[in-house]
């Protein structure tokens, strides 16, 4: 029986070396999800929505450079319901309106990562930005459009791998995942409509983009 197990172990022992091989390998690329709250930059906001935020969705995939610098794509989403007006009258309360739109980020992003262990990560970044936006109000018709902008990025995040490394593992022998964050993330976004032609919005110069605050998980493979 003994003889029967170390021959199993010597048998293992390439698999083993592989594998860890592979987790001393630099991962290359990042993948997030988050969600949180985004603050328009449209000032009359509330006056149309009720509230001053409303949810916002996305994610990201990044490829790495290095260690810390990675070149990324970023695809978001927020939507809100709310009361439209009537300019021709006094801006008189009209029918419902519908206002949603998708920032397209691409972007750099500089982390501040020393050792593949490393428990706390502070990182930045940013990039250009196109801001697509629909509204509809209801017998008034559809304004659509895209703008370029810019945006700017900074948060933390936390390593996950070590609170359970029976399921890091897993993680990485199932997926290939090498590592697991949660983050918290605050993101500005700029993109400026020069002419409104919109029911919602008297102003005739406004930023269509505004302020983020996103909870999330990065998986690095």
């Amino acid at each position: 029986m003994k003889k029967i197990f170390v021959l199993m172990v010597l048998a293992l022992l390439p698999s083993l070396a592989l594998a860890a091989d592979s987790l001393a390998e630099r991962p290359l690329w990042s993948l997030e999800v988050k969600g949180g709250l985004f603050v328009p930059g449209i000032e009359n906001w509330s006056t149309y929505f009720g509230n001053r935020d409303t949810g916002e969705f996305g994610g990201s995939l990044a490829y790495k450079i290095t260690k810390q610098l990675e070149l990324g794509v970023e695809a978001l989403t927020f939507r809100d319901h709310g009361q439209g007006v009537q300019p021709a009258h006094n801006n008189a309360i009209a029918g419902s309106v519908k206002y949603e739109a998708a920032p397209l980020n691409v972007f750099a992003l500089a982390r501040g990562v020393f050792s593949e262990n490393q428990w706390l990560i502070p990182y930045a970044g940013g990039g250009w930005t196109r801001m697509f936006y629909r509204e509809e109000v209801e017998g008034q018709g559809i304004v659509r459009g895209a703008r370029n902008g810019y945006h700017a990025r900074a948060g933390l995040q936390l390593l996950l791998d070590v609170l359970d490394p029976k399921a890091a593992t897993g993680m990485y022998l199932d997926y290939g995942i090498q590592h697991t964050y949660f983050f918290i993330e605050a993101e500005y976004t700029h993109a400026t409509v020069d002419t409104v032609t919109s029911a919602a919005f008297a102003s005739q110069t406004v930023n269509i983009g505004g302020k983020s605050w996103f909870g999330g998980l990065l998986f690095e493979f």
